[in-house]
Parts: C-alpha cells; structure tokens; sequence
C-alpha cells in the first residue's frame, strides 16, 4: 500500500471513530467504556498521521 493510499485509509478509519464517537455521546445514556475506547483509537490514529507528516 502506498503512503498516499495508507494516509487516506488512516483519515477515513478517523471519520468513521469521529462520527461512531458522536452518535454514542449523543445518547441519553451513553456506554463512557465504549466512549473511552473510541477517543483511545481516535487519538492513536491521529499520532500516526502526525508521524507520517512529520517523516
């Protein structure tokens, strides 16, 4: 897989955490373990593009 092709499998994996992160905190009772997971996800994929950039 090339850097442009992983690069953009990185953000779209972070739009679909991003929305799947929205919908469960905008439930009345939102499952805060399942929360927590996402944002753990969410940020290590935003380091990952970060290395990327910044190599």
């Amino acid at each position: 897989m090339g850097q442009d092709a992983r690069h953009e499998a990185l953000r779209t994996k972070h739009a679909e955490i991003d929305h799947l992160l929205f919908e469960e905190e905008r439930r009345p009772l939102p499952d805060f373990n399942l929360v927590h997971e996402l944002k753990r996800k969410k940020l290590k994929i935003k380091d990952e593009l970060r290395q990327r950039v910044d190599s």
